[in-house]
């Protein structure tokens, strides 16, 4: 006789039949994130400095992810105390991720504070192994980090500007001009790979233009635009308006905010790099 209480079918393996459906997908993408490189390892320096430099543009960096550059300390005899320097960047609504140029024994303990250890190079340096094939033609994994689209995708950098909402707009193929006819809204990031980009419509406050080589906007410019992400100190912007929040060459940048000066406003300029100094000059 049967039991009425009794299924008369029963789920044997119930964690089995789940199995296939991936709960997490682990993908690449790169990120633009703020350096922030110390000279020093005097706490009470950094944080005076340090809130020197947020006072002019405090909106700009709050809760942005920060990158701590160790370069000019790697040898230096007193050590960093990591611990009391997240927390007093914390204080600042800064929040570092991870370090990057450190010695062996500051990466150690860096890690022991909760931080990241970054090789920015490290993706030009992976094996030919990891190559895959597309229609016919194999790939390197540096011509894949470069030719990769993921919908989040920014650029590599150490400019001082948060990630910018995904991108709806994907990334151009190597040496090739991207022209842009839309224009590009608040919380957009357009990016040309290994060229320049062209823009013809106007760039809106939030949004982010990234090009490996120049930047030309035939429309007014109020977002931020960064030319010669991958290190070309020659790579110029070219602006018809210039209203820009950040401007950026090769890493070297400029904020404007609401002290720019009277004789670039509203004016057609082109931005060059001068040695280290970012030059805005009207074109005439």
């Amino acid at each position: 006789m049967l039991r009425s209480d009794v299924p008369e079918v029963q789920d044997l393996f119930p964690v089995e039949t789940k199995a296939h459906e991936p709960a997490i997908e682990l993908k690449g993408s790169v990120f633009t994130l703020p350096v922030l490189c110390i000279r020093c390892s005097d706490l009470d320096a950094i944080d005076a400095q340090l809130a020197e430099r947020l006072s002019k543009s405090p909106q700009f960096f709050e809760n942005a992810p920060i990158v701590v550059d160790l370069e000019a300390v790697r040898e230096a005899a007193d050590p960093v105390d990591f611990g009391g320097f997240v927390h007093l960047m914390r204080a600042r609504h800064l929040f570092p991720v991870g370090v990057q140029n450190g010695s062996p024994e500051q990466n150690e303990a860096a890690m022991a504070a909760g931080l990241a250890v970054l090789k920015g190079r490290a993706m030009k340096e992976l094996p030919k192994a990891a190559s895959w094939r597309k229609g016919g033609t194999a790939k390197t994994a540096k011509e894949t980090a470069s030719d990769s689209e993921p919908e989040d995708e920014s650029a590599t950098t150490t400019l001082p500007t948060p990630p910018a909402a995904i991108d709806p707009i994907r990334a151009t193929p190597s040496n090739v001009t991207k022209v842009i006819h839309q224009p590009v809204r608040s919380g957009q990031r357009v990016i040309a790979r290994g060229g320049d980009m062209i823009v013809l419509a106007a760039v809106n406050a939030g949004a982010e233009i990234i090009a490996e080589g120049n930047i030309h906007v035939y429309a007014p410019l109020r977002g931020r635009a960064l030319a010669g992400v991958s290190g070309d100190t020659s790579a110029r912007i070219f602006c018809y308006r210039m209203e820009a929040e950040l401007l950026a060459i090769a890493g070297n940048y400029r904020v404007f905010e609401d002290n720019m000066p009277r004789d670039i406003r509203g004016k057609t300029v082109q931005v060059y790099l001068d040695g280290e100094q970012l030059i805005v000059e009207p074109l005439a």
